[in-house]
């Protein structure tokens, strides 16, 4: 539609590798995050959570904090009960096997009868100031009786119910799969492989932690809350349900976060209770987390104990695959808690393979532990580690060589579309051409003498394949509103949300290649609810293909309108306006008028016939159907010090499908963030519990966070094949890094400890869990 030989629209349309717009502003420390914000008149919160993993809470005694120098006020789960507000409760959409709901326990905002993990909120006190409201919360006493806490799913069935309803603390026994026909597969299979797969327990870590001002709009009767989110349309309506308020009577403001990974998409207690202060107060007030308790209250990721298996014909022919096992939900229940080791590793475990049958059986169970939210992938990178697990094991198992049991089994170009046990349908993709080319540019054949280097130097070396796919996008409903400004300049108008990942440039080149505005004259607003008609908020690497498509869609009404406006200026009848370039002309002539004077001539213009649209700004919400199935392959090798069980990465190469790139730029650093967060989870990050629930790594001293010397020189490629199922051909980038690094990783590791007989190793292969493994096998002589 667009010329391709504007200037502007060249170095600033889709493909062009433009660089974020708000990192000046970030670079120069001028970022308005949620703690960088105050009010005037605002008084300060702290919570008081639970010592305890699991007990009955037979009272608070605040009288002694109630009474200290600027406590305004002290507020417990049965102030928030009497006042109306919770429960607090989760949609688990997963049904029991037999077809039965799911249990979903009943969440307060604040506890009043038990404590079920150690961190669980029981008390807010506000103060004057954040020091005198910490003095007093330390000053109030919790009558606790201490029960028996659970902290690994496996053990939960045979422990104390943390909920009365929920017998066996079994939340869903979920099931996917025809059982009969997955039996009968291994029954007549060649070779079963059979792996226990532990899929590790993360902490989040954001680098900002949550923070929030509540205040309350008397005589409005309206609640407005600023604070870090992935997307404020959808956080208000699950608010409003907590509040018992209509939608309408509550506004999210949200500036820059400072990452989330699916953390902060989940409602807190924390937010219930600061809306109740400042309502009862008649005064606005702030809540900001302190790194400790960001460590005991933001949803974990990931811990899921399954066992992965995979039955082959002689040839090495997938005839099924089977895992089974258990989730660690946690205490309490978010609105993602059970996907991830349920519906999303169903859709994933399946990959770019030809494979008949898939079976998923999960049983996901609470214990006393931090409650279990999204996490970067949420069950993509879980399905794609363990069937890329399972393939290296049955690799080794039958004697055929790792690469050409992928080969054997991959889904062809031919053979798409193609539609999985899973009830997907891959519309696009060459795996066999990816694996080809990452094989290549990692110098596959060249690993030999790369080994016996190592080797000389006292080294374990492996390498390691991660062939993924994932399923993103899952369909909602996203806005894509376009505003022409008094000043000149164009609003994009969204509900996904930047929380890191840098929206405003990749959106700004999507309205650049479909209306030629320029780029430097583009804004984008996504935090202020009262600003949207719809907004799936961002997750599941969707923004790009829901806001691009509504940002589309939108541009396409932005035409029409000034094609008609354009023939009223230019005297001509709309029929014979064309645009391209930016530009609105008469068909067979030179006579025209840009899009941006028409924007200015609008807003000087007299009076206007009645048909004629009065501004250009279109206010656009679009329905997006269909997911989208990045893929690609990424190779990455290891060195392992058998002394001191230490692994350093010292190879990384990826070879990524991501369909129409809009920006590779940031595609690129998407990508580099989301390997990093598996090596970390792959190597270093241990989240451990003592018997009593106490977490044993609640600080940056214990739990083991990726730094930079983690971090490889890595070798990005793409191999983009355009998806069918969105109007960009846009497929998602923003998790597809962990998907592929975890078996990359892992199985480099499990590669060089062959050398010294060790086959399996789980998440996280630590210094002191590999060097433990090798002492094991000798003390890694054959090294």
């Amino acid at each position: 539609m667009n010329s391709p030989f504007d200037p502007a629209q060249v170095k600033f349309g889709i493909g062009q590798p433009v660089s974020r717009k708000e990192d000046p502003v970030l670079l120069r420390g001028e970022g308005r995050y949620s703690d960088d914000l105050s009010l005037p008149g605002q008084a300060r919160a702290v919570m008081v959570r639970s010592p305890y993993a699991h007990g009955v809470l037979r009272g608070i005694d605040s009288a002694e904090a109630k009474g200290m120098p600027g406590v305004l006020a002290i507020y417990t789960g049965h102030d928030l009960e009497g006042a109306g507000l919770g429960p607090m409760l989760a949609t688990v959409a997963q049904k029991n096997r037999d077809g039965s709901d799911a249990r979903t326990p009943r969440q307060p905002p604040l506890t009043t009868d038990r404590v079920r993990y150690v961190g669980d909120p029981v008390a807010v006190v506000v103060a004057e100031t954040v020091e005198q409201a910490r003095d007093a919360a330390e000053a109030v006493i919790l009558d606790i009786d201490p029960l028996p806490a659970v902290t690994e799913a496996r053990e939960a069935a045979e422990a104390p119910a943390l909920y009365d309803d929920v017998p066996g603390n079994l939340v869903v026994d979920f099931h996917y799969g025809d059982a009969g026909k997955v039996a009968e597969a291994f029954a007549r299979a060649a070779h079963v492989t059979r792996v226990p797969l532990r899929n590790s327990r993360v902490i989040v870590a954001p680098m900002e932690p949550r923070a929030a001002i509540a205040s309350f709009e008397a005589g409005e009767d309206r609640y407005v809350l600023r604070m870090g989110s992935q997307g404020v349309f959808g956080m208000r309506g699950n608010i409003a349900k907590v509040m018992g308020i209509d939608p309408e009577k509550l506004r999210i403001l949200t500036g820059n976060v400072g990452g989330s990974f699916g953390m902060k998409a989940s409602v807190y207690p924390e937010y219930i209770a600061l809306l109740h202060a400042a309502r009862t107060l008649g005064r606005p007030v702030k809540w900001t987390d302190e790194r400790s308790g960001s460590f005991l209250s933001d949803s974990h990721g990931r811990d899921h104990d399954m066992t992965g298996e995979l039955a082959l014909d002689a040839e090495g022919h997938f005839l099924a695959v089977r895992i089974s096992g258990h989730s660690n939900l946690g205490a309490y229940l978010s609105n993602a808690t059970t996907l991830p080791s349920t519906g999303n590793t169903v859709k994933n475990v399946v990959g770019v393979y030809r494979t008949p049958l898939v079976e998923v059986a999960t049983r996901c169970m609470v214990t006393n532990t931090t409650p279990v939210g999204a996490y970067r992938g949420a069950g993509r990178p879980e399905g794609n580690y363990y069937m890329e697990r399972l393939i290296d094991t049955a690799a080794r198992e039958m004697g055929i060589d790792r690469v050409e049991l992928r080969r054997r089994n991959q889904i062809q170009p031919d053979q798409i579309p193609y539609k999985t046990p899973a009830g997907t349908t891959y519309d696009s993709g060459d795996f066999p051409a990816i694996l080809d080319e990452a094989l290549a540019a990692a110098d596959w054949d060249g690993f030999a003498a790369r080994r016996a280097e190592s080797r000389r130097n006292g080294k374990l070396r492996g390498r390691g394949i991660g062939h993924y796919l994932e399923v993103t996008a899952p369909p909602s409903k996203e806005m894509g509103g376009i505003r022409f400004e008094p000043d000149g300049s164009v609003t994009i108008i969204t509900g996904t949300l930047d929380y890191g990942q840098g929206h405003a440039s990749p959106f700004a080149q999507v309205l650049v290649d479909r209306l030629g505005v320029p780029f430097e004259k583009i804004n984008l607003l996504q935090g202020d609810s009262d600003q949207l008609i719809a907004g799936g908020g961002t997750g599941g690497s969707r923004s790009i293909m829901a806001s691009g498509q509504s940002i589309a869609g939108a541009s396409a009404l932005v035409i029409e309108k000034g094609r008609q406006l354009a023939g009223h200026f230019l005297e001509a009848s709309a029929e014979d306006i064309e645009f391209s370039g930016g530009r609105f002309t008469i068909a067979g002539t030179d006579r025209g008028i840009g899009i941006m004077e028409l924007a200015e001539r609008l807003r000087t213009a007299g009076d206007l016939p009645d048909d004629l649209p009065r501004t250009l700004d279109v206010s656009h919400a679009e329905q997006y159907e269909d997911s989208a199935f990045p893929n690609g392959c990424h190779v990455a090798e290891v060195e392992i010090d058998p002394d001191t069980g230490e692994t350093e990465v010292v190879r990384y190469v990826m070879v990524n499908d991501f369909g129409v790139i809009v920006n590779p730029l940031l595609v690129e650093g998407q990508a580099h963030g989301g390997i990093v967060q598996g090596i970390g989870q792959a190597l270093t990050e241990l989240t451990a519990y003592d018997s009593e629930g106490q977490i044993l790594t609640g600080s940056f001293m214990d739990y083991g966070l990726p730094r930079a010397v983690h971090a490889p020189l890595f070798e990005f490629r793409s191999h983009p094949v355009p998806a069918r199922t969105n109007t960009l051909g846009a497929k998602g980038c923003g998790e597809a890094g962990c998907a592929g690094s975890l078996p990359a990783v892992m199985n480099a590791v499990v590669d060089a400890l062959s050398e010294v007989g060790i086959h399996h190793i789980d998440m996280p292969a630590t210094p002191t869990k590999i060097w433990q493994a090798i002492q094991a096998q000798g003390g890694g002589a054959a090294a």
